[in-house]
């Protein structure tokens, strides 16, 4: 497959031609989980009840991509600056490094939720009817937790060679499986939830074949190597780069997992269950509304770390207003559609009309500054990219665990407001966050870039 230059001048289609593959993509990733809530909302006389079980086992999903994104995105921008700085055999150790990170952290993780998976469901608000589902589908989710770190954490370091036709290959495959398996073992064979999480498994594991063959054989610049002669302490350095710097990513999902809980404990005070399946719809059309943003942002990002690396300023300036300009134009289209026909929206998961009438106000609250959330991924994206792992994390926590968490809580009982206050968090934090981090970047990057002799 033909690489991408991304030390071209024409920083645009350099976006373009990272950031379409990985839009397909992140979009095809996306019915991993997407696909297995539509099918699961639809199970006969028990579907909404069924959603909200999948819902409680999103903390534990997000732990999990938290841990893979660290290494993957967090080792993904020093790759890149090693190669854009001509230093290949830097960047093999980077690589090295995350893959067995990878490994060793899906072996643990493992064990860990299958040891403790009913605690950690009651922890996260699981009751006696909903319990025995979600221990079901989290138990079999959590075998496939090593094919889902690698495929997905490493496939950043072969976008970050110019290849994203071949990330994209990789996702296609898993995401084409699952959508063929999830009706044969969820409605054909009658498995219910268990057969989504089988579904699941089956079709990561062949995504990681895929990308296990690229990054192991000679299709890439820079592959994985598994000489004998390369010490355990040698690999720490390089580890401590990584998880340094993707630890603002990691934080970011641990936040998120921290308000997925707070969430599902103030609704089920204040609503009860089907607030919990309302939250499960909300969450999952934000995770489609997300995935382009992810896209663009992450199609941008070797692009800025390279030409840093390289010292090219303007080629950098470019790409982060080019950036910001596409997730702007993105967000506010799809805040206009959400306002426009809030129901088309939440019938892709459930055809239940006792739940419209309240998922219908949660959709329209939660979204209601969604543009600003742009703000903050292009800020976050370039503290990233640029290795600048304080401002990456401080502004990680800020928006969720400082804003978020709170406000879930204190929300709820001021005038009256109950399940509307816990809806009513995101937006808040979106604007107040979005606005902080993306002006600290303009502050902080824009004067650094100056210094540049090329600037």
């Amino acid at each position: 497959m033909k690489q991408v230059d991304f030390g071209s001048s024409k920083i645009a289609r350099g976006i373009a031609k990272t950031a379409l593959p990985m839009l397909v993509a992140q979009m095809l990733s996306l019915l991993y989980s997407v696909v297995d809530r539509i099918y699961i909302g639809r199970i006969p006389g028990e579907g909404s009840a069924a959603l909200g079980a999948v819902g409680l086992c999103f903390p534990i999903i997000m732990l999990i991509t938290g841990f893979t994104n660290m290494y993957g995105m967090g080792g993904a921008p020093l790759f890149s600056m090693a190669l854009g700085r001509g230093e290949a055999p830097k960047a093999q150790k980077l690589m090295n490094t995350a893959f067995r990170l990878l490994c060793l952290t899906a072996f643990l993780i493992t064990l860990f939720g299958e040891l403790f998976a009913e605690p950690l469901l009651r922890l996260f608000g699981a009751s006696a009817l909903t319990m025995p589902a979600a221990l079901s589908y989290l138990r079999i989710y959590l075998l496939g937790t090593l094919f889902s770190m690698i495929t997905t954490g490493m496939n950043p370091f072969i976008n970050a060679q110019g290849f994203p036709n071949t990330g994209m290959l990789s996702v296609v495959i898993g995401a084409v499986s699952n959508l063929l398996l999830d009706p044969l073992f969820i409605f054909v064979m009658d498995l219910g939830v268990a057969g989504a999480a089988i579904a699941t498994v089956i079709s990561q594991g062949l995504s990681t074949l895929f990308v296990l063959l690229h990054i192991r054989g000679d299709r890439l610049p820079v592959t994985l190597s598994f000489r004998r002669e390369i010490h355990i302490k040698d690999y720490f350095p390089f580890a401590r780069d990584i998880i340094g710097l993707g630890s603002a990513l990691f934080i970011m999902q641990c936040t998120n997992s921290l308000v997925q809980i707070s969430c599902n404990t103030m609704l089920m005070r204040f609503g009860g269950e089907i607030y919990i399946s309302i939250m499960t719809i909300v969450t999952s059309v934000r995770q489609i509304m997300d995935t382009p943003i992810t896209a663009i942002v992450e199609g941008a990002s070797p692009i800025i770390s390279y030409n840093y690396g390289a010292k090219q300023a303007q080629h950098v300036r470019k790409a982060i207003f080019l950036m910001t300009g596409i997730t702007v134009f993105y967000t506010l289209i799809m805040w206009l559609l959400i306002e426009w026909n809030p129901a088309l929206w939440i019938s892709i998961f459930s055809t239940d009309e006792a739940l419209l009438p309240k998922a219908a106000p949660a959709l329209h609250l939660y979204f209601l500054t969604f543009v600003f959330q742009s703000l903050q991924a292009v800020g976050q994206t370039v503290f990233k990219a640029l290795g600048k792992k304080k401002q990456a994390i401080f502004f990680s926590l800020f928006r969720k665990a400082i804003m978020v968490v709170p406000l879930t809580y204190l929300l709820p009982h001021i005038a009256g407001l109950g399940t509307n206050g816990v809806f009513m968090a995101e937006p808040i934090s979106n604007f107040i966050g979005g606005l902080a981090c993306f002006i600290s970047m303009l502050l902080i990057v824009l004067p650094e870039l100056k210094t540049f002799k090329n600037a």
